[in-house]
């Protein structure tokens, strides 16, 4: 258990669209792959994060200010043929 992983976690999906886009598909797989394994959080901690309303996350993320968010760059297209 580590209140301090729950934290990192919850700040990640305030402030990465990325993972609140990969959260809103599979919360737990997100949720195990942002905390780098389920060893850092209880069952419960997993639980009660997986519980939480993705709409939630929007809504905390659309109130930060947008300097606290991870900035998303688009990506450049690839000229033909290259991967």
């Amino acid at each position: 258990m580590s209140q301090k992983t729950v934290e990192r976690l919850i700040g990640k999906l305030a402030t990465d669209e990325e993972a609140r886009s990969r959260y809103r598909a599979d919360r737990r797989r997100t949720l195990e792959e942002l905390a780098g394994g389920t060893d850092l959080l209880s069952a419960v901690e997993l639980d009660a994060l997986a519980a939480t309303s993705a709409d939630l996350l929007d809504s905390f993320a659309d109130a930060l200010d947008p300097r606290l968010q991870r900035v998303r760059l688009p990506r450049e297209p690839r000229p033909e043929g290259r991967p």
